[in-house]
């Protein structure tokens, strides 16, 4: 005589249970606490660095290069932060597919999108989090910094507020794009050279094409790129600075929108395949 074991209906995986369960795994995983702190020690150490050495000789500043200046100190670590989370974006999928924990996972959420949603919540809230923290704690010291050299931005005005506030969503995205890539191919070692090929290799190759052919459209092709459409959204616009680029321009929201939906794109594609393919 064999019993069969049911499953209470109030026992089923809701989102915010998922979102639990995922944040547990986040924060068990060594990883995402090297690669958290690694992200927390560049933008402060950064910041306190460029802080103390940039205008030693105390010359005054208008406001609008004070302004400048200090978004510049404090996005500085960014490209290399960047593939810090680049790379825990590949990790935090793929290392369940290399343990082969991820059956477990797919077998608690049969319909795999829920745990594939919670997983990326929990990455990007957390990412979002520790870089903005860290970021704007950079920003106090080194404007204090700044301070002892006649220099004093206006941290108030939206210039200023508003890409140090876009550089954390831009390794934000950044992360789950690189989850979106990890999920897709399920490698660690795949995961983590496509995203920094995307990242490094792919504006390097476009831009020895560019000096090859002087082609324009290779240029907006460019600009179309994670890092350098990303790269607009902690660039400072001086107001009413005209644009001094032809061909595709982007600011700060146009690129936004631009990694936001390749993000989704990559994102949509990644979960057909974790739906449709075995574990």
């Amino acid at each position: 005589m064999t019993a069969t074991a049911t499953m209470p209906a109030d026992a089923r995986l809701s989102f915010p249970r998922l979102i639990r369960s995922e944040w547990i795994k986040l924060r068990s995983i060594r990883s995402t606490v090297w690669c958290y702190g690694v992200l927390v020690v560049l933008t402060i150490a950064m910041a306190v660095l460029l802080g103390a050495l940039v205008n030693q000789d105390g010359a005054t500043l208008p406001t609008d290069q004070a302004n400048a200046q200090i978004v510049n100190i404090n996005t500085a670590g960014v490209t290399i932060t960047a593939l810090v989370v680049g790379v825990l974006g590949v990790l935090i999928i793929t290392g369940e597919y290399g343990t082969g924990q991820i059956r477990s996972t797919f077998t608690a959420d049969p319909g795999r999108i829920g745990v594939v949603l919670a997983k990326a919540f929990v990455l990007a809230l957390t990412t979002f989090l520790v870089s903005a923290v860290s970021t704007w704690i950079g920003v106090v010291v080194s404007t204090a910094l700044q301070a002892a050299n006649n220099v004093h931005p206006d941290l108030g005005d939206p210039a200023v507020v508003l890409p140090i506030l876009g550089s954390s969503v831009y390794v934000t995205l950044l992360a789950l794009l690189a989850y979106g890539i990890g999920l897709l191919v399920r490698s660690s070692a795949g995961g983590i050279a496509i995203t920094l090929g995307i990242l490094l290799v792919l504006p390097v190759i476009l831009s020895i094409f560019f000096s090859l052919t002087n082609a324009q459209w290779i240029v907006d092709v460019t600009n179309l790129l994670p890092s350098q459409a990303g790269g607009q959204l902690f660039a400072y616009a001086a107001p009413g600075a005209p644009a001094a680029q032809s061909g595709l321009v982007l600011n700060g929201w146009g690129g936004f929108g631009v990694l936001a939906a390749e993000v989704v794109v990559v994102g949509a594609l990644a979960m057909t395949a974790a739906r449709s393919r075995d574990v």
